[in-house]
């Protein structure tokens, strides 16, 4: 009998049925202490997640676009600065900048699909105050040869590890290189909280303290506010279900990094090309990205097999609406342009099957 079916691009259904004992467990505690802003739950997610990436600090926010927000004003960027960002990422890479005041500036990717480093130094101008680096799909962006420019030239180094908790780096964890990483806990992310949800991280404790007070209204004696500060606290309910899914976060990434494993090595459809792997990146495949010159085509042909396909992301940063001021223009990022209008997001998560896996794999061979 043929398989009916579908095979979605994501399924939390799966990941949350298997943990809803110990989720609901943890929500009764949170609401016993009625801690729903902030609070120990919130703080004892913080305490874990740094000794898991192996940082002095975490600070936990609302969501990952406010932790980007709140690492350019902890670094004392605004009005009149310039960061510089990959064109390909997510749009609240560039939103973290322009919330600050700051002005974007976008570069190239290379074959990795990250920041291409060599394209980095023509876009430094008097104005330029940060690099923010992303670990796009989980990946590894080339750290040391963007430290290596930040330091040449004294910028702050930023890590977007919105896609990245637990991806590593020359066999250390993301989150420790830069001066501050981000995280998003969306709920689709690799450490997903029920709710939305945020991090930062650092080594600096000034950094730590300002992030802290920046988040809670600039406040560090309540009702005494000594800047212009912000409501971006993490919910005590998020903190919690972070908490109990971040014991189970290596098993998941492992999972997935098998599945990806049998992606690379199993799909041989010409047609089709992958993300390049650098040996010294170990990423965790928060998405496997895929491009095909006629993504259309092949998105309906995964379709017609009861295989569902996503689009991260189809429209570049410097061409969205939002940047159009900026003046960017078709060809002038043409790696990223291509990845855009030719990328394809296959199914990626821990509790897909090894026939559900082959089914994906047999399927886009024989496009």
């Amino acid at each position: 009998m043929e398989n009916t079916k579908k095979i979605p691009c994501l399924d939390l259904a799966g990941q949350h049925q298997a943990i809803k004992k110990e989720i609901f467990e943890a929500f009764e505690k949170v609401y016993e202490k009625t801690a729903f802003s902030g609070g120990p739950f919130v703080e004892e997610f913080e305490n874990s997640y740094a000794k898991f990436i192996g940082a002095d600090y975490c600070v936990g926010v609302s969501n990952g676009t406010t932790a980007l927000h709140l690492a350019m004003l902890a670094l004392g960027i605004g009005q009149g600065d310039e960061v510089i960002i990959p064109a390909n990422t997510f749009i609240a890479t560039a939103w973290g900048v322009s919330h600050a005041g700051a002005t974007p500036v976008f570069v190239d990717c290379d074959e990795t699909w990250n920041m291409d480093p060599t394209k980095i130094e023509a876009a430094i101008t008097p104005k330029t105050k940060a690099v923010i680096g992303v670990h796009l799909y989980g990946q590894p962006f080339d750290v040391d040869g963007i430290k290596a420019i930040c330091s040449k030239h004294q910028l702050f180094l930023v890590e977007d590890a919105a896609q990245a908790q637990g991806a590593r780096y020359r066999n250390k964890t993301v989150g420790v290189f830069g001066d501050i990483a981000c995280y998003s806990f969306y709920p689709g992310k690799n450490l997903g909280a029920c709710g939305e949800a945020g991090g930062l991280t650092t080594n600096n404790e000034k950094y730590f303290l300002h992030l802290r007070s920046l988040r809670n209204h600039g406040s560090t004696v309540r009702y005494y506010h000594d800047e212009i500060g912000f409501n971006y606290r993490m919910g005590g309910l998020e903190g919690a279900s972070l908490s109990v899914k971040l014991k189970y976060l290596e098993g998941w990434n492992n999972r997935r990094r098998e599945i990806a494993a049998r992606y690379q090595a199993e799909i041989v459809n010409p047609k089709i090309r992958m993300q390049v792997k650098p040996e010294w990146a170990d990423g965790i495949y928060h998405l496997f990205v895929i491009t095909a010159e006629n993504k259309e085509e092949l998105v309906k042909h995964l379709s017609e097999n009861n295989i569902l396909a996503a689009y991260h992301y189809p429209v570049p940063c410097h061409l969205q609406k939002a940047y159009a001021h900026l003046k960017y223009t078709v060809g002038s990022f043409p790696n990223a342009e291509y990845l855009a209008s030719h990328c394809i997001s296959l199914p990626m998560y821990p509790e897909l099957t090894d026939n559900e896996v082959s089914q994906v794999i047999s399927t886009i061979n024989s496009f």
